[in-house]
């Protein structure tokens, strides 16, 4: 049977979750809820069929799956009430911004017994797969760190203005929306990764979200893990990031473009498919699916989400 489920916040998000649950077998969107009129109405042209409640406990009520596409602050307050009721939850990244009030939703969370995951987007695609099977087996040689370079012409990019949140401080900014997954993609081939410097620039407005970031983290065996992000000038979006071998070393462009290299120019693992998205959101689905049947899968835990959280707002907060 198809898993019932809710969806809390029609954003960009929400709304290309919405279209691409419509596409799958395994699910049922029974409901979905957004404070915004104009929000609710572009989902409810999408899917004519689904109610639009008119709360968010309206949208849950009944539902198997309760996946939680709103920004992180009321986040938390959504998934300890599905928690409570015994459903599944899926929550977008980050997990939130407030790391105590984090520690508290992933003990509660793992307390109640329900499935739960924390949608990082790369943690079925097949980038991660080939590169966590190329350096477990040697075939990278010894892996000697991972390079982020993510640059911007401005913040937040011009899909993402809608949500406008995504540029203040408090719970927006690119550190919290773009690097942590790679973050998350780092951890799960070096191991815990810890903050040993990071400087971040913020704007003269204090209430506007970081414009840049240089940092190093390492792994517990001294690996490096080395940032610089920036938003500013004239130029394409730039999202690479690189595990590097001394033997072969994996670049990840654009989220899931895979390319390596032995020492000369990187080549493409495969040909990128017509739509990297689709392909990517449906690996997800097809993990989701796992999780809510209580079965192993790769989706980030709630557990990992925090890990990465603690990192990101430690860089964002400075450290010298």
């Amino acid at each position: 049977m198809a898993v019932k489920t809710a969806i809390i916040g029609l954003g960009i998000m929400g709304r290309r979750m919405l279209e691409h649950m419509q596409l799958h077998e395994g699910y049922t969107v029974s409901a979905m809820w957004d404070p915004s009129a104009e929000a609710s109405d572009a989902a409810r042209q999408m899917a004519p069929d689904v109610t639009v409640a008119a709360t968010a406990e309206e949208a849950m009520a009944g539902a198997d799956l309760v996946y939680l596409a709103c920004p992180p602050v009321p986040r938390m307050a959504y998934a300890l009430a599905a928690a409570d009721a015994g459903q599944a939850v899926f929550l977008e990244k980050p997990l939130g911004v407030d790391v105590a009030a984090s520690e508290d939703l992933v003990a509660k969370l793992e307390a109640s017994g329900v499935p739960a995951a924390v949608n990082f987007t790369q943690a079925a695609g097949e980038a991660l797969a080939n590169i966590s099977t190329a350096a477990q087996t040697g075939k990278m040689g010894d892996l000697v760190g991972v390079d982020m370079v993510v640059t911007y012409a401005a913040w937040p990019r011009a899909w993402q203005t809608a949500a406008d949140w995504l540029r203040f401080r408090d719970e927006g900014g690119m550190t919290r929306e773009v690097l942590s997954h790679f973050l998350f993609f780092s951890q799960r081939i070096l191991g815990p990764l810890s903050v040993v410097w990071a400087r971040p620039s913020y704007p003269a407005d204090p209430t506007l979200c970081e414009t840049a970031l240089l940092a190093r983290l390492e792994n517990a065996g001294g690996l490096p893990v080395s940032i610089l992000a920036s938003v500013g000038g004239a130029q394409e979006d730039r999202q690479e990031f690189t595990v590097k071998g001394s033997a072969a070393s994996h670049r990840v462009s654009n989220f899931s473009d895979e390319a390596v290299s032995t020492g000369a120019g990187f080549t493409p693992v495969a040909p990128a498919p017509a739509d990297p998205r689709a392909v990517a959101l449906r690996a997800q689905l097809d993990d989701l699916l796992l999780c809510v049947a209580g079965k192993p899968h790769r989706l980030a835990t709630p557990h990992e989400a925090l890990q990465v959280q603690r990192l990101v707002e430690e860089m964002l907060r400075g450290k010298a």
